[in-house]
């Protein structure tokens, strides 16, 4: 077994030390002495088979990224073996943080953690102080946890004795000594969560200033159940069905199973059972593990928590399962303060569209009344300029921004799968009128150049685009609306007539 089966790094180039003024005896007035570790969520982590070499997940290219989506072989060295799923982890390697953009069934695309990383960058005393935390995000989260708190302990014992820790600790009003402040994008914020169990590390939270997550799903997202759900009953284009394969028998998959009563029985909303999960192609075991997991992460307090939450995007809240066939549905049940449903005069239980950032619904993300709204897509919500403003904000000056409130931007809703040269429509909700919103879509392999920018119109009384990406790629549709927000999807275009029915990985 090997005892290192991922690998993290801390930003230590000299470019980006240059950047810094401390060789001078000089720091800004914005930097904190604090040391931060960067998460990143699901698939944000690049990873490599440690026998062959071989990379297997988030490697640049285009090309590599539609091969392995479209063609029955590509990822299937990701799947889970009988000795991963017995614990025996060390067959593969995470070996840094997504550095270009991917696509991925259901998530809309997942973004590169640069622009993250460089905002941390500029609110820190010295490159040093970053941890790019790298995990292998196939395995449990309670793994991921252990291998983070021993990562993080390391990291703010290195930070206290680094000189540029002394430097900051007598330019702050407050000379205290450096803590850990966690920014954690999705599934990194269970991570993180997890990582401060004081079974690990008793001293672990005392030593944290505060947690930053972005879109974290603390209750469970229904897009985790739909992905296990992909390719049961119906015939699906073959890059959901791979994620599905892929997926089933996936520990970290199952841990972002809903923990809240998501699922409509007749007039009940009961929580999941594993024989559900069963029901729709999971795994019972792991998702019993899950359901354990989540009950005693409960008791865990994040220290100095402030979640930034993507809003407005039509988001699944609940699910039916008939005959082991998933619907998932934009509206939920919601509950009174005694715990019971709300109903309707008929004394039928209300469902209601409280939307999120297209992958996690946004009560699921909030764990405290420190929050950030934002009108953000999942994959946007740790790039998009308003999120890293926010982390900006919380990072230099230990205090909570205050949140952007009310109806801002709109939401977004578009297929993440399209046949290139086939048109395709782009919705666009809680949009009052079209002066001053505009629409592009970009191929991101020439992103300078947009490949249009879309006539919106109205239908149904909802704004509408029609897209078409001229060939196969990976395509970002682009929103910028009369408030001054962007809200961004990707789009993955494969060759037309892309077969459906070839056999699973």
């Amino acid at each position: 077994m090997n005892d290192h089966p991922h690998r993290t790094t801390a930003t230590t180039a000299t470019a980006t030390t240059a950047q810094h003024p401390q060789e001078a005896g000089e720091l800004p007035d914005h930097v904190t002495q604090d040391a931060v570790v960067v998460v990143p969520g699901i698939m944000g982590s690049t990873l490599r088979d440690t026998t062959t070499g071989k990379d297997l997940w988030g490697i640049g290219g285009i090309s590599w990224l539609l091969k392995a989506w479209t063609t029955p072989s590509g990822l299937k060295s990701l799947a889970m073996t009988e000795d991963e799923l017995a614990g025996k982890t060390g067959r593969i390697e995470a070996t840094g943080l997504l550095k270009h953009s991917a696509w991925t069934p259901y998530l809309a695309g997942s973004e590169p953690y640069a622009d993250l990383v460089d905002t941390v960058r500029s609110s820190v005393a010295h490159p040093a102080a970053i941890l790019e935390f790298a995990y292998d995000w196939r395995l449990p989260v309670a793994t991921n946890g252990r291998l983070l708190a021993d990562a993080a302990r390391r990291h703010l014992t290195d930070w206290r004795l680094h000189p540029a820790h002394t430097l900051a600790r007598r330019h702050r009003t407050d000379q205290r000594e450096g803590r850990l402040v966690f920014v954690a994008h999705s599934m990194g914020g269970l991570v993180t969560r997890a990582a401060l169990d004081p079974a690990h590390d008793g001293d672990l939270h005392t030593d944290t200033r505060g947690v930053i997550t972005l879109g974290t799903p603390f209750q469970g997202s229904v897009k985790a159940a739909v992905i296990l759900a992909t390719g049961r009953g119906a015939p699906v284009p073959l890059p959901h069905r791979k994620l599905r394969a892929l997926c089933a028998t996936m520990p970290g998959l199952h841990d972002l199973l809903p923990q809240y009563r998501s699922l409509r029985a007749g007039d009940d909303v009961r929580h999941l059972t594993p024989g559900d999960v069963t029901a729709i192609g999971g795994n019972a075991e792991l998702a019993r593990d899950a359901a354990r997991f989540h009950h005693r992460q409960k008791d865990i307090g994040l220290p100095g928590h402030r979640s930034v939450v993507g809003v407005n995007q039509p988001t699944w809240q609940n699910l039916t399962i008939t005959g082991g066939e998933l619907q998932a549905h934009y509206d939920g049940a919601r509950q009174n303060s005694d715990g019971t449903f709300i109903r309707d005069r008929n004394d039928r239980i209300r469902y209601f569209r409280v939307h999120g950032d297209g992958t996690v619904y946004k009560e699921s993300a909030i764990l405290t009344d420190a929050v950030t709204h934002l009108p953000l897509q999942h994959g946007d919500v740790a790039k998009a300029p308003t999120a890293l403003d926010a982390i900006t904000e919380i990072l230099r000056d230990d205090i909570h921004p205050g949140p952007p409130q009310g109806e801002a931007g709109c939401g977004l809703s578009a297929p993440d799968l399209v046949e290139a040269g086939r048109p395709w429509k782009i919705h666009l909700s809680d949009v009052d009128s079209l002066p001053g919103l505009t629409c592009h879509l970009t191929d991101l392999a020439d992103p300078n150049r947009p490949v249009a920018q879309l006539t919106l119109t109205w239908e149904d009384g909802t704004a509408v685009a029609t897209a078409s990406a001229p060939s196969p790629g990976l395509y970002r549709i682009e929103v910028r609306t009369p408030d001054g927000f962007d809200i961004t999807q990707l789009v993955l275009a494969t060759e037309p007539d892309q077969p459906l029915a070839e056999a699973e990985a």
